[in-house]
């Protein structure tokens, strides 16, 4: 059994075949019309992107005279998220009210199904006290630049205790070593909300110019390709074998037309790869092991909350915007630690999320192996007739340290090709 111990290489670690569907029987169902999933929320995206030149032109000659304030880098990614179209139909930043929404119950105060608060929290508001337009500055790049605008609808306070609440329901833990818990009350307590104009993309369009796509872009080339019915695939880290057989598993059991690997390029905790490493991984093994035009290697301009089930969730309304009609959840999706169950990232959708709140598809993904017998990696429920010796047993702490001393995994784990990427990473990090 190829066992890791964080999220198996990747969000979604060990694999198994079904399919659970979160919509009604009877919605629509994108195979059957020959039509792109809708976006969640709305008909069509709308993301929040000034795209017309002269428009965003004349926002960045106003914003030269707005008050300013350098934001969270949370609430720069949300702002980038936003931009993107993955955050649809959200127009902006979340006031108090529905943040608390979200966190109880998963619901704005006007019913709209959403999983985690989506905010800018500040420690303080001075000089824009009374302002009714500010500008956001970027925390992640020299100079901080003007990122976005934003129309202040409200300024309102976190108490403690809804603080202690978002923290509990989001993260399921209050612990101050949880890295999504500690990133989250690291910022203030200070709401502001409303509606914002994004300028920019930060730099993830710099650094990852070949990787980093908004939502809308990645359904302008899935309806070039012809493909209607879509698994994402979300990672945070180099895929292993295990997640390469994984999404031709999904991608068959769904009679797909392709596949999204859809890699996180935001802030991430310390010791996780880092992401220009993985997207040379991910582009190596789909260049020599996939056939051309079945993959998409993309990424998205986010910083990671650990938050598991709820994570999983705001992942699986976030690709249904991007046009995919399916997402692998797997073991310990988005976790950190032991902090949540190994498959509680599944059952939050079949028993927290309403049914039609969302139209994409979970297909659930549970424990895979190598099958020393079969000489594959196979669906271990799939194989009755093992022992544990059957399966390669292999802990990603020990491959670690083999790929820090140089040496290359075995190929049931894999690809030789991605391993020497990898050997040269923990190489360098030696030095």
């Amino acid at each position: 059994m190829i066992q890791l111990q964080d999220t198996g290489g990747a969000d979604t670690g060990k694999f198994a075949l079904q399919v659970v569907p979160c919509k009604d029987s009877n919605d629509f169902h994108e195979s059957e019309t020959g039509v792109m999933i809708k976006p969640h929320g709305t008909d069509t995206l709308n993301p929040l992107f000034v795209q017309n030149e002269k428009q965003r032109t004349q926002f960045l000659q106003e914003a030269d005279s707005l008050p300013s304030i350098v934001i969270s880098s949370a609430a720069a990614a949300n702002a980038v998220m936003l931009g993107s179209g993955y955050f649809n139909p959200l127009t902006g930043y979340m006031n108090r009210a529905d943040s608390l929404g979200v966190a109880e119950n998963m619901r704005t105060t006007d019913g709209l199904f959403w999983p985690v608060p989506i905010v800018n929290v500040v420690k303080n508001t001075d000089g824009i006290k009374g302002i009714k337009r500010i500008a956001l500055r970027d925390p992640n790049l020299d100079g901080n630049p003007v990122l976005a605008i934003q129309t202040v609808e409200a300024i309102e306070e976190f108490t403690d205790n809804d603080m202690k609440l978002m923290t509990e329901k989001v993260f399921r833990t209050t612990d101050p070593n949880h890295p999504g818990v500690a990133a989250f009350n690291s910022v203030g307590k200070i709401v502001l909300s409303g509606p914002i104009q994004v300028l920019n993309f930060s730099y993830f369009e710099k650094e990852f110019p070949e990787t980093f796509r908004t939502a809308y872009q990645i359904r302008e080339e899935m309806q070039e390709l012809g493909w209607e019915k879509v698994v994402a695939f979300q990672t945070r880290n180099p895929m292993h074998l295990a997640h390469e057989e994984l999404c031709r598993m999904a991608h068959k059991a769904v009679n797909g037309d392709g596949i999204l690997i859809h890699m996180l390029l935001g802030r991430l905790k310390k010791g996780d790869i880092p992401a220009d490493v993985r997207d040379a991984c991910i582009r190596k093994m789909v260049d020599l092991y996939f056939p051309p035009n079945t993959v998409l290697v993309t990424g998205y301009g986010f910083d990671m909350l650990y938050a598991g089930p709820r994570e999983a969730v705001l992942h699986a309304v976030f690709r249904q915007n991007a046009g995919c009609t399916h997402l692998i959840v797997g073991r310990d999706h988005a976790g950190v630690g032991d902090y949540y169950g190994p498959f509680d990232a599944q059952t939050i959708f079949r028993e927290e999320v309403p049914p039609g709140a969302l139209e994409i598809e979970i297909f659930e993904a549970d424990h895979t192996a190598w099958s020393r017998k079969l000489g594959r990696v196979v669906m271990m429920r799939d194989v009755p007739d093992h022992t544990k010796d059957d399966f390669i047993l292999l802990s990603g702490t020990k491959v670690r340290e083999m790929l820090s001393r140089g040496e290359a995994p075995p190929p049931e784990f894999s690809r030789p090709e991605v391993a020497k990427i990898l050997m040269q990473y923990y190489q360098s990090t030696q030095e």
